[in-house]
């Protein structure tokens, strides 16, 4: 089980003053967001989760290179679950997502990566600023994994801007979230400040206040957009329509983008590796990798490509007759499942494991959204079980660790406790590198 170092103070006596200002919402749905107690990891494991994440982002970014340029759209309807009007958009090369966030099971030695956030990621300003605010005052003795998150977004989108800028895109970057939604408005304004510091022209814009004039370009006040970041995911924008005029805002926003009046941070093409059947597409591919030469003139993965996909990747397929045949115990996942919703948990026999809380919004059409999309299935791994001291008493449940790539590398950690399957009833637990031990603290 994960050690720990906790503060001893109280939650309020901890997130207050400028933590408090940044973290607002250190607080959420009644419970506490944030804990005032920090998860150890040690120097040799973060560098195992940096190299192992890097390797994991190789493999997707070849993966995805190869889905745009020699898939069928029909493939993107189906096994992807794209919508038909948005793949003309994600067929269009980027040199990077952005942000992304992988999910990884840490267990002993054990790494797992068993989603990624390529579209969406979120706990940006947790990791890239709250894990050293807390060190810096509170645990000064221990390193931080997430000391140069800041800088690797700047530099991200730094490029980002720059291949922009070569297609005429050069002059106002927005960036847009639901102004109502405080943890993605803190999360866009973090970014916001990161690149307002490189020099760009930069605003922040609420999604509401956003203007599509067809056929020319994207607005706001009057002021015409050049770049647009979005905290909204791609399936629901392309789904979008006014709601007095039935003006379908989504497509026209997607239709600027192929026209080449609109840049979008994160690209359209993120929506591919966003799609929980990218996972089964990739592992395919690695067990039908002598095949990819004769299909397409070259074999997709190298030796090292095919290492690193079983040593990182876990066996996902489009349907679950392989665990039904095996009696692998697995889990089946909405191609757009997100804060567990979606997501479902069977043992070796093939049965259903009823969560011990509810997953999240209780809303039966929003749980009718996740449950009845298409599925993957993947094969389950144990999780690191954890307990935590909360106001409520300790809390018995499971690590989640979240590693973000920008720009293609490594970039920080934000480990996340839940159950089973963590969902939107998670905590958010800054972390440290245990540097040396310190009988002080006995950690």
């Amino acid at each position: 089980m994960r050690r720990m170092f906790h503060m001893g103070l109280p939650h309020d006596d901890v997130f207050r003053g400028e933590i408090a200002e940044n973290i607002p919402y250190h607080r959420m749905y009644g419970k506490e967001y944030c804990l005032p107690s920090l998860l150890l990891y040690s120097p040799d494991e973060a560098r195992r989760i940096a190299e192992a994440a890097e390797w994991v982002n190789r493999i997707y970014d070849k993966t995805l290179r190869f889905a745009q340029r020699y898939l069928p759209d029909d493939f993107f309807l189906e096994y992807l679950g794209i919508p038909a009007s948005l793949i003309p958009t994600a067929r269009i090369e980027v040199p990077f997502h952005g942000v992304s966030r992988q999910d990884w099971i840490v267990n002993g030695g054990r790494l797992k990566c068993i989603e990624n956030n390529s579209d969406t990621p979120s706990g940006i300003p947790e990791a890239a600023w709250l894990s050293g605010a807390l060190i810096e005052q509170y645990a000064e003795f221990f390193g931080n994994p997430s000391q140069g998150m800041r800088r690797s977004i700047q530099e991200a989108f730094r490029q980002l801007l720059d291949h922009y800028r070569e297609l005429g895109l050069d002059d106002t970057i927005a960036l847009s979230c639901y102004d109502w939604h405080m943890e993605d408005k803190y999360n866009t304004r973090y970014l916001m400040e990161a690149v307002r510091e490189l020099g760009y022209r930069v605003i922040y814009v609420p999604l509401e206040r956003l203007e599509i004039v067809p056929e020319d370009g994207l607005y706001a006040d009057g002021v015409r957009i050049d770049v647009l970041y979005r905290l909204y995911p791609l399936e629901y924008l392309v789904y979008d329509r006014e709601e007095a005029s039935d003006f379908p805002i989504g497509e026209e926003l997607l239709r600027l983008v192929g026209q080449g009046k609109l840049g979008l941070i994160n690209p359209a093409q993120s929506i591919i590796t966003q799609s929980k059947g990218f996972m089964a597409l990739v592992w395919s591919l690695y067990e039908r990798n002598r095949l990819t030469e004769e299909a397409i003139g070259f074999t997709l993965f190298g030796k090292e490509e095919l290492t690193a996909i079983e040593s990182y990747l876990l066996p996902t397929y489009f349907e679950k007759s392989v665990f039904e045949a095996t009696g692998a115990p697995y889990v089946s996942k909405g191609y757009w499942g997100r804060e567990g919703k979606g997501v479902t948990l069977f043992d070796s026999a093939g049965n259903k494991e009823v969560p011990s809380e509810p997953k999240g919004e209780e809303d039966p059409e929003v749980l009718d959204y996740y449950e009845n999309q298409p599925k993957v299935y993947q094969l389950r791994c144990e999780m690191e079980a954890v307990r935590v001291p909360t106001e409520m008493g300790e809390y018995s449940g499971y690590v989640l660790t979240g590693a973000y790539v920008i720009g293609g590398r490594f970039a920080g950690l934000l480990p996340r406790i839940g159950e089973a399957v963590t969902g939107i009833w998670r905590i958010i637990v800054p972390l440290l590198l245990r540097l040396r031990r310190n009988r002080k603290w006995n950690i």
